[in-house]
């Protein structure tokens, strides 16, 4: 008989007696904050690094405008009705824009802000680059001119440069987004958000930088960037990456697994659970705006929604609806208190940016949880199926879920 190999589907294992960290004090936040969005990601099931169009999920290139119009009609009002929402997050890239596609596309816009959502575009480079630079300058700013001379006088659309700059260094940063903007001057640089650093990780940087005064800020923040079980420790984490910027920060990307059935109600032992409450904590402490990763993205194991129907979404896990609902401030404790815990769900297999089911240092011991990492083709993401390919096995070990906290 195997031994059983206990998976918490993205947790790390548990420390005994590990000493609480130092206290460390919230930032001071602006007079306004950016709690004003309460958005989610609306994402190409390929992922919207694309050589070709972005398309995000329930929409064809096959559609004309009216078509894609009506689609994401049906789309945003789901993402209101079922999840709270007032923004979405759309991918462009020049094949998206000023090509036959971008005439449809722009349905999804239109769609959007006569609805009265607010909607962030943002640039991603090509799949076949992933070096965190733009792909084609010349190419990039006829983009960005196109996207800007049809909806510059919009006040519902918003403009970000480009996702996840890592291969620039903050001046070199500096300089391209400073350069965006005496480009689309008649831009209100409050409708302009700028990427932290490296993987949008850290907005410090941007933040200090006189040349982007007047922009809100963009930060990225996921649970598989540490192994952390407590919500102290992802506040340690979270705060030093905002510094002082609160105020100025939109969370353009954050999210935890929603399709494995863990109950978000808990914030302690977990890593997700954890994280997302830490995250949200934080977000309503300073009144800083959460756009969800992602609010749709068919086959991600982190989406929100999903599709079961035309024009229809289905809530994948209500605890996380609820949690990261309460850091939009739509809910009081008590509603959050009241909630029951999230039926089980799918295995987790692996997530955006090529992230996959990791057994922490090629462990043969039976009980250890299951991480998350980038995918490498090593050993320890390599699993085997039962002929009823009902079992994942490792080894001569089976995966199964772990038990949820306080089952016997």
């Amino acid at each position: 008989m195997r031994n059983a190999l206990g998976i918490a589907l993205g947790a790390a294992l548990l420390l005994a007696g590990a000493a609480p960290l130092p206290a460390v004090a919230a930032p001071s936040t602006g007079p306004t904050g950016t709690s004003e969005f309460r958005g989610v990601n609306w994402a190409d099931p390929r992922d919207n690094y694309a050589d070709d169009e972005v398309v995000p999920s329930g929409l064809s290139t096959d559609d004309d405008y009216r078509t894609t119009y009506r689609k994401a009609s049906d789309l945003v009002l789901e993402f209101r009705h079922e999840v709270g929402a007032n923004t979405v997050r759309l991918p462009i890239n020049p094949s998206s824009v000023g090509t036959d596609w971008w005439e449809s596309y722009q349905g999804a816009i239109d769609a959007a802000t006569r609805h009265g959502f607010k909607v962030i575009l943002s640039y991603w480079e090509g799949d076949d680059a992933k070096d965190g630079r733009v792909d084609d300058q010349a190419a990039f700013d006829a983009m960005w001119d196109t996207v800007v001379d049809e909806y510059g006088k919009n006040p519902h659309v918003y403009y970000e440069p480009m996702n996840e700059p890592f291969g620039y260094t903050l001046d070199e940063w500096v300089s391209l987004t400073s350069g965006w903007l005496d480009d689309h001057a008649d831009v209100p640089r409050k409708r302009v958000i700028i990427s932290g650093t490296g993987y949008n990780d850290d907005v410090t940087g941007v933040g200090a930088a006189e040349e982007l005064d007047g922009t809100l800020l963009s930060l990225h923040f996921y649970g598989f960037w540490a192994d952390h079980t407590t919500e102290q420790e992802w506040k340690a984490n979270l705060l030093p990456r905002i510094g002082e910027y609160g105020w100025r920060t939109v969370v353009s990307e954050a999210g935890s697994p929603m399709t494995t059935g863990l109950n978000y109600g808990n914030h302690e032992g977990d890593v997700y659970t954890s994280y997302l409450g830490a995250l949200t904590e934080v977000a309503r402490d300073q009144g800083i705006g959460i756009v969800y990763w992602p609010g749709l993205r068919t086959n991600d194991a982190y989406t929100l929604t999903q599709l079961v129907g035309d024009g229809d979404l289905e809530v994948t896990n209500e605890s996380g609806l609820a949690q990261l609902q309460w850091g939009w401030g739509l809910l009081k404790q008590e509603q959050l208190n009241d909630l029951p815990p999230a039926p089980p769900g799918e295995p987790l297999v692996s997530v955006r940016h090529g992230v996959c089911v990791d057994v922490p240092g090629f462990s043969t011991t039976a009980g250890t949880t299951l991480g998350l990492w980038y995918c490498n083709g090593g050993g320890n993401q390599s699993f085997d199926w039962t002929a009823e390919q009902e079992l994942a096995i490792y080894g001569d070990m089976c995966v199964e879920p772990a038990p949820s906290p306080g089952a016997p």
